[in-house]
């Protein structure tokens, strides 16, 4: 296999790994979100009973939030590289398994009244897709290629910062073209300086 074909397969793996966290941590908390369970309070006629419906959220305080940090981990994927990356995908996986475990306690919880088991389904399913993720970038996360260094600045190699000098740039860009302020930019040189 070529290099380039190695390069596209892990930028593919790479997708698949961030889609699958994103998907599956989107969907755990929009799942956080839905009433889990409703209980009714009957009164004296002709008063209505009263409804008071209980989120995932309000099972399980945390659930949120940690859908939420893994859903934020999903996008930090893509700007990490090597070690670090695989240490994120370890952290992922862990996190996910976390929601996870919320969506299986909301299914098997013995909570007062109507009990609907959709939404700590879709929870538990969330949880499991964003681990498989975690997990996957863990494994394979450390070969796959990192965001690219288009807008890093360069480098000052020595001989450009000993003709700047000790006070910056030798003479103010005054009168040249566009491209080459920005090029002055790039070198950390202040083009409007007098």
């Amino acid at each position: 296999m070529s290099a380039g074909e190695r390069s596209a397969g892990g930028r593919r793996e790479l997708t698949y790994a961030v889609l699958l966290c994103l998907a599956g941590a989107g969907l755990a908390l929009w799942a956080a979100t839905r009433n889990w369970s409703v209980e009714l309070t009957l009164r004296p006629a002709p008063l209505p009973p009263v409804r008071e419906t209980r989120s995932g959220a309000g099972l399980l305080p945390w659930l949120p939030a940690l859908a939420l940090v893994t859903l934020a981990g999903g996008g930090a994927v893509l700007a990490t590289r090597g070690a670090l990356r695989r240490v994120l995908g370890v952290l992922l996986g862990v996190l996910a398994l976390a929601v996870a475990a919320g969506g299986g306690y909301g299914l098997v919880a013995d909570v007062d009244g109507l009990v609907s088991r959709q939404w700590p389904a879709l929870c538990l399913l969330g949880g499991l897709l964003a681990a498989a993720g975690g997990f996957w970038t863990a494994l394979r996360g450390g070969g796959w290629p990192a965001m690219g260094a288009r807008y890093e600045r360069p480098a000052r190699t020595a001989p450009e910062a000993a003709s700047a000098g000790p006070e910056g740039p030798s003479a103010p860009m005054a009168g040249r073209r566009t491209t080459e302020a920005w090029n002055a930019l790039d070198r950390g040189e202040d083009p409007t300086a007098d």
